[in-house]
């Protein structure tokens, strides 16, 4: 079963970096950040920390739905 990220958009400008900057942050392409943006990729589970500790929050708050 594959997790969809939260609104990964938004807490990326929260802290400031562009996805050029994400990417080069985690290592992967800026086009991989813009298709995990827009649903259509999600990012390998070894990169989830490396995300979470780039956006500066927890690896929950990457999956946390609104209700």
């Amino acid at each position: 079963m594959e997790s969809k990220l939260n609104d990964l958009k938004a807490l990326r400008e929260r802290s400031g970096l562009s996805q050029t900057e994400l990417a080069a942050i985690v290592n992967v392409s800026q086009q991989s950040v813009a298709k995990w943006e827009n649903g259509v990729n999600s990012p390998r589970t070894d990169k989830i920390p490396e995300i979470a500790k780039a956006l500066n929050c927890e690896i929950s708050d990457l999956f946390k739905r609104e209700n």
